[in-house]
């Protein structure tokens, strides 16, 4: 999959994996801590969001069901290398989707991982078999496990026009039976509709007290608001001078600490991937065991300056 909004709106650069459109060096990130293993789940989802980064939608398998037998490899192979992991992430598409999530997760559970699934919170995670389940491993090890559930706007209509009409009280529905059972949760949400940082905290706090969600709205661990994926706005390609021009740090860079395994539609064997934002760019894609995907990354997409690096900030000195 292949989208050229980008490359339009970057026409001349992120040509190169080791220097940029004007001859300068890439900047390059290596991984230092491994803290965080990314699974991805599949891009099957019950929905189809307006600006989902992965593209999910019932009919989209570009990146297939994982099996509980693939991750528990991939689990050896964090023990084997001796990776200082403390979480494993899933993700898909909706997790839950996925028949082998609840085995996928009590397999990071029993090795002592904290582990946080990224989730609707809608029919998927609803179903009996799944909620029967995720009592189970939550009852087997308190504490250990959270669930971040997609809440776009605390207002129905905004996260309607995002998810689809209806959306918003299937989520709310899954989140009050998250409470009920005691199941630990965070949420996503989206820096969107011209509000602040702080307006936007102050509105998701307002409606954790009216359900009685015991979420931290202004703990970003808790409530991440990510802003949104244009591909369209042009962006500077970061280079070796930028850590000083701007104050950072390689290791501030997500794939310093983290990688994702995915499986591709066809593929034999999952593969690993630098970055989570970048399922589909082979360039990203760093091998098939843990071993390979030690290598050094080059931030050679726009995702990497816009939402990794720059946040907001400029390389021009």
């Amino acid at each position: 999959m292949k989208d050229t909004r980008s490359e339009v709106a970057n026409i001349g650069k992120f040509q190169n994996s080791f220097v940029t459109a004007d001859g300068s060096l890439r900047a390059k990130v290596s991984l230092n801590t491994p803290e965080t293993l990314w699974f991805n789940t599949g891009t099957l989802c019950n929905i189809e969001c307006a600006n989902c980064y992965i593209l999910s939608s019932p009919k989209n398998d570009s990146l297939v069901y994982l099996t509980s037998e693939e991750v528990t490899g991939f689990l050896d192979q964090i023990e084997d290398r001796h990776w200082p992991v403390r979480e494993i992430g899933f993700t898909g598409g909706e997790p839950y989707m996925n028949p082998d999530m609840n085995a996928m997760t009590r397999a990071a559970l029993e090795r002592g991982y904290d582990v946080l699934v990224l989730t609707n919170a809608m029919q998927p995670m609803m179903r009996k078999s799944v909620c029967q389940g995720l009592r189970a491993l939550n009852d087997a090890f308190p504490g250990k496990l959270t669930l971040r559930v997609s809440l776009d706007h605390v207002r129905r209509d905004l996260h309607d026009a995002e998810r689809g009409a209806g959306s918003f009280d299937k989520t709310l529905e899954g989140m009050r039976w998250l409470r009920d059972s005691g199941i630990r949760m965070a949420v996503a949400g989206r820096m969107e509709w011209n509000a602040t940082e702080a307006q936007a905290r102050a509105e998701y706090a307002a409606f954790y007290e009216a359900h009685g969600f015991d979420i931290a709205a202004h703990n970003p661990a808790q409530t991440v608001l990510f802003p949104e994926m244009d591909m369209s706005v042009e962006v500077p390609e970061i280079t070796t001078a930028c850590w000083d021009i701007l104050g950072k740090s390689p290791s501030d860079v997500m794939c310093a600490t983290s990688r994702m395994v995915v499986k591709r539609k066809g593929a034999e064997h999952p593969a690993v991937l630098a970055c989570t934002l970048l399922p589909y760019a082979p360039e990203f894609e760093l091998g098939a065991s843990l071993e390979e995907a030690e290598g050094d990354v080059f931030l050679n997409h726009p995702h990497c300056a816009k939402f990794c690096v720059l946040g907001g900030a400029s390389c021009s000195g």
